[in-house]
């Protein structure tokens, strides 16, 4: 319950927070890491989003693919026996 009102409240943010919360990271990362920090963010959701649509591909393939009907065995025809066989 704690964690969906921290969620909820982070998502209310207005300009000054939002503008708050910049200037701390650019006093703790410095304006030289900021456009490092955010290309690594950018890349990992580029690399999320990748493999995440590659998961939703197998599992819509999987779920499209009909599944194989197991054959039923050859019955197998009455042979007359020779003579030879008797």
């Amino acid at each position: 319950m704690q964690a969906s009102n921290a969620v909820l409240g982070f998502m209310n943010m207005g300009w000054p927070e939002i503008t708050i919360v910049v200037v701390i990271f650019i006093l703790l990362f410095g304006a030289k890491k900021l456009p490092e920090l955010a290309r690594g963010v950018g890349k990992s959701i580029k690399e999320f989003k990748k493999a995440t649509s590659n998961i939703e591909d197998e599992v819509r393939s999987a779920i499209e693919e009909e599944p194989q009907k197991p054959s039923a065995p050859k019955p197998e025809v009455a042979k007359e026996k020779t003579p030879a066989e008797k």
